[in-house]
């Protein structure tokens, strides 16, 4: 396999937005009930988190492309808006403990050993009444040529997202198959999973 931080600068150097300008639709959905800090995992060129920063949200935004925060960074500033970004690898980077008021996780698809680290720290890196919003594609997806990994390694199995996610109250949990329209690499009928998760903590 290509080394990940090559691959993702080549797609990111690309002309234009790869995943385009706007927001996921779960994630401006739910945008009313988030609050900040902002921790954005694996983020790209920032529409997500510059969606965020619009809502007058203090936003972190981290990625393994240096190339995709460069262009976060250039949306920012057309939108009027600041981003504080992190070049990271999310195997090294450290969330915290009750740092952040909302983590974002869309798009960002993970290994196994990975992902279950990820998860285990978000929960813990949320302050009491934080959100933990994500969206990711499930191996159903794999029937479907609109984008997401090829891997099946790399797809979410929904089941595995509450075990994983454990001391989290889930507001909004779904399985469904829904139209994605996001730049030239998520375009048409998709099968996804998107989650609103509270930690009910005690501060």
């Amino acid at each position: 396999m290509a080394d990940p931080r090559e691959f993702w600068n080549h797609r990111y150097a690309l002309p234009g937005w790869a995943y385009g300008t706007e927001p996921n639709d779960f994630l401006r959905e739910v945008a009313p009930v988030l609050r900040g800090p902002v921790l954005c995992l694996g983020e790209g060129e920032g529409r997500n988190a510059v969606f965020l920063a619009q809502q007058g949200l203090e936003v972190t935004a981290i990625d393994l492309s240096p190339t995709a925060l460069e262009k976060a960074h250039q949306l920012a500033a057309t939108r009027g808006v600041h981003l504080t970004t992190q070049e990271a690898d999310l195997a090294d980077f450290e969330l915290g403990t009750a740092r952040w008021g909302t983590i974002i996780s869309i798009w960002c698809h993970l290994p196994p050993w990975l992902r279950t680290r990820v998860h285990a720290a978000v929960v813990k890196a949320l302050v009491p009444g934080g959100h933990f919003v994500l969206v990711a594609y499930t191996p159903a997806q794999l029937q479907f040529d609109t984008g997401g990994p090829k891997s099946l390694d790399l797809l979410l199995p929904p089941e595995v997202l509450k075990p994983e996610l454990t001391g989290l109250e889930f507001e909004r949990f779904e399985v469904l198959e829904r139209d994605v329209q996001e730049g030239d690499w998520h375009r048409g009928k998709s099968a996804v999973v998107q989650l609103l998760a509270r930690n009910n903590a005690s501060a």
